[in-house]
């Protein structure tokens, strides 16, 4: 029977390709989205993946969308926490909303959508919890106090998720993309692009498609001794 793969903010973006590619791959996919119903349901009907509309920032509505998801399509086996929104100001102009949206959909929703499945996966010996943070988790950056936060958290959450999982057949992992071609930068002024890709060694933007193979590999079965990792992948911008 196919793993079960549940994919946050899984109908656009870095999301969407890793609901295909994990797709592609044999799984189950089931995606999550949190208000664009239009994007959804173009991305359902294409691709023949269900989708579930809730705010992973909600605590009690993460805990009943994946009861929606395990009731309709099964046990969750994969959770690719890949939501994520930004909200970007110089601190001294950020308003605590600006600071709150970013860290209840970014970093509260490692915990609103972890706690409901990790039960079931240590019962059942396998699981696997794949986390996007990001370049901008592992430095600092102008602006992005909120998001940094909220990203460097993912890192620790996964460590310390990886040793509770450990011996339970549960991975966790974390994968830190550096600037990659989505919506999340289509606001992004021409200038300080030109600048950004200036700093990538290779030139261009990343592809989603390439962290959603990151995402794929690190879902596997065969990748059970890889935890508490970081997989780095932004053109050579930051090594480390």
């Amino acid at each position: 029977m196919s793993r079960v793969a549940l994919v946050t903010g899984g109908t656009r973006g870095i999301g969407e390709a890793v609901s295909k590619a994990l797709k592609a791959a044999g799984y189950k996919v089931a995606a999550n989205y949190a208000g664009n119903d239009e994007a959804a349901n173009a991305f359902k009907a294409a691709n023949d993946i269900p989708v579930f509309k809730w705010d992973v920032g909600d605590n009690e509505a993460c805990a009943a969308g994946i009861v929606a998801v395990e009731s309709e399509v099964g046990p969750v086996d994969v959770l690719v926490n890949n939501a994520g929104i930004s909200r970007d100001a110089m601190l001294q102009k950020m308003t605590y909303e600006q600071w709150t949206q970013v860290m209840r959909t970014n970093l509260d929703s490692m915990y609103n959508m972890t706690h409901p499945v990790i039960a079931g996966m240590r019962e059942r010996g396998f699981g696997r919890i794949v986390s996007i943070s990001s370049i901008n988790g592992q430095q600092g950056m102008l602006g992005l106090s909120n998001y940094c936060s909220a990203k460097a958290g993912i890192l620790g959450f996964t460590r310390a998720i990886a040793l509770e999982g450990a011996r339970k057949g549960i991975t966790a992992n974390a994968i830190a993309p550096g600037y990659v071609a989505t919506d999340l930068l289509a606001n992004v002024p021409e200038k300080v692009m030109e600048y950004i890709v200036g700093q990538i060694p290779v030139g261009r933007l990343g592809q989603a498609d390439e962290v959603a193979r990151c995402v794929v590999f690190l879902a596997a079965d065969e990748s059970a001794w890889i935890t508490g990792s970081t997989l780095t992948i932004n053109g050579g911008q930051l090594m480390d």
